[in-house]
């Protein structure tokens, strides 16, 4: 079966610590991570190899696990840096138990992803300092040790609060007293190594767990089937937080390519020519922007006829395995810094960009995958590529669609050994989507006679924007349905522009319409009351989770037997579905 198929030689490890040794030995003079140090006016570059990499990480990882922290949970929050990195495979290492959180949650998110992992450690960067003071004096965590990213004032260290630095230089003396339990431990492959939220930290989230051979299996399947190569330059752009974000560093690391960070979203152009970028993972929004920028170039230089013409060459010698691409785009590939290989992560990528960035002769690969399965199921790769589908499973995974209609649409369900060890706290929810040992989607879709997957819907319970952002309807819809004057809401995406917009419909409560406005209300009236409503739910979320649109009705949603809102029957009365 095609799924079994391996295109490059890749070992198969079990854990992180034995795959990471393997790209030690195999790369140790390798550049991991270039860094970029700003002074004045001046800029100074540092590079760090793979071996002063896992050196750090040695020396680190020996502190954390003197910390008497074994087998307990350690939470990390900033944006990406290489601090992040170290710290997160630093944990892996101590057989630890990572939390990454995302850098935008507010306050009270925090401190209920802190609450309902039961970290006792927490890795921040020094923007989050207040804020977890703030958590530690309400009590309600078990936060025992704060590790700063940041170096920390000589004075403003103590046992349990701390800097990266500081546990450094601890762990190297003991790694150099002769101690070598640290460096002997063995990880236990299948116990918990990871908790990911998948969205938000209400009492709706949830919490997904995996192990070191969960990530480890997943990492060796992608090099087993994509083409990286140990002289690519990768932008760490996707949040850490994110599981393909995280799990695409490992993906890097185990390939040794080096890594570098953009100084913000506006300067992504200038950092990939500054550091000769040949390959990250993307979303929709950022590809479509690239992709836009290039477009308006070629208008401006009056040049759409010609490189019209020479695509329509290249891809007649690409039929004949004459791949002359790179060299008759260089000028516009070297705009991009040299980009060579991009993986489009998190949400689909409009077909037709996909297929403008290949036949310029930049190799664009669409990916599905689940944080629930660490997180990669299906790719495309460089010799099975269909336009529009997600490619196909992953060598040791295995892809099903069951419940077809009679469109052969049915339900993704998902085997492997990159299937989570289930959600955190939720036995019942982790039974209702694992059944004999496979995982159900939710997300509805078809495989093709050649073995390519499609997906022909959104998952049931998720809202996924451009920006790879997920939100969970039920959880806004909590909030909504607490407002005074509504009796039941649906929120859903609104398409407009190849994005989402967030939108409600609210059917209000018409009993109470009377007894709160006994004069009575227009439409208009009770909209802008509402509104006004929902504008005050916006300022208790992040930004990517605001209502932008909002409808109001008083006639009842389609239901199941059970009194459940049917979405797909109310989103086909809100929204057009192809």
């Amino acid at each position: 079966m095609r799924q079994k198929e391996t295109f490059f030689e890749y070992p198969t490890f079990d854990n992180i610590k034995e795959l990471m040794e393997y790209s030690l030995k195999k790369y140790p003079n390798n550049i991991a991570f270039k860094l970029k140090e700003k002074q004045d006016k001046e800029v100074k570059y540092i590079n760090i190899t793979y071996k002063e990499f896992f050196e750090q990480v040695n020396n680190y990882g020996a502190s954390l696990y003197n910390l008497n922290l074994e087998n307990k949970r350690i939470a990390i929050i900033s944006k990406n840096r290489y601090e992040w990195a170290l710290s997160y495979l630093s944990i892996l290492y101590s057989g630890l138990v990572a939390i990454p959180l995302d850098k935008d949650l507010t306050p009270t998110e925090i401190e209920n992803s802190l609450v309902k992992s039961k970290a006792e450690c927490i890795i921040y960067e020094d923007k989050y300092e207040e804020i977890i003071q703030e958590i530690q004096e309400k009590n309600t965590t078990n936060i025992k040790y704060k590790i700063c990213m940041n170096d920390l004032e000589e004075d403003k260290i103590t046992n349990n609060h701390t800097d990266i630095k500081h546990l450094k230089e601890i762990g190297k003396k003991i790694i150099e007293s002769g101690d070598r339990e640290f460096l002997d431990l063995k990880i236990n492959d299948k116990e918990l190594a990871l908790i990911v939220f998948t969205s938000g930290t209400t009492s709706k989230s949830k919490a997904v767990m995996l192990s070191q051979y969960n990530l480890a299996r997943n990492i060796c399947d992608i090099g087993k089937v994509e083409p990286f190569r140990d002289d690519d330059v990768n932008m760490a752009l996707l949040p850490y937080h994110h599981t393909f974000g995280s799990t695409g560093q490992l993906v890097v690391l185990a390939n040794g390519i080096m890594t570098t960070y953009c100084d913000g979203l506006k300067y992504i152009a200038k950092n990939l020519k500054e550091y000769g970028v040949t390959f990250f993972i993307g979303v929709p929004k950022l590809l479509e922007s690239m992709y836009d920028k290039i477009q308006n170039g070629i208008e401006k230089q009056h040049k759409e006829k010609i490189v019209k013409i020479m695509i329509a060459i290249t891809n007649f010698l690409a039929k004949f395995k004459i791949n002359i691409k790179r060299k008759v785009f260089k000028q516009i590939i070297d705009e991009l810094g040299g980009l060579r290989f991009v993986v489009n992560g998190a949400a689909a990528l409009n077909k037709d960009i996909e297929r403008g960035f290949n036949e310029l002769g930049m190799f664009i690969v669409q990916g599905y995958g689940l944080t629930e399965c660490a997180p990669v199921v299906s790719g495309e790769n460089y010799k099975y590529r269909r336009y529009g589908s997600i490619g196909v499973p992953m060598p040791s995974v295995e892809v099903e669609i069951v419940d077809k209609n009679e469109d052969g649409i049915g339900e993704l369900r998902v085997k492997g050994p990159n299937l989570m060890l289930g959600y955190l706290d939720d036995e019942e929810k982790t039974n209702e989507v694992i059944r004999d040992g496979w995982y159900y989607t939710g997300d509805l879709g078809y495989i093709d006679k050649d073995g390519f997957i499609f997906i022909s819907g959104r998952k049931k319970d998720m809202i996924v924007l451009q920006n790879g952002k997920k939100i969970f309807p039920e959880e806004m819809e909590d909030l909504v349905n607490q407002i005074d004057l509504v009796d039941e809401c649906f929120v859903y995406g609104m398409p407009k522009n190849d994005d989402l917009v967030l939108s409600v419909k609210i059917k209000y409560d018409k009993a109470k319409v009377r007894k709160k406005y006994p004069e009575g209300l227009s439409q208009e009236e009770l909209e802008k009351i509402l509104w006004e409503e929902v504008k005050k739910i916006n300022k208790l979320v992040p930004q990517y989770k605001y209502i932008k649109h909002m409808i109001v009705t008083d006639e009842e949603f389609i239901k199941t037997a059970t009194n459940k809102i049917k979405r797909f029957e109310e989103m086909k009365k809100v929204v057009p579905i192809s």
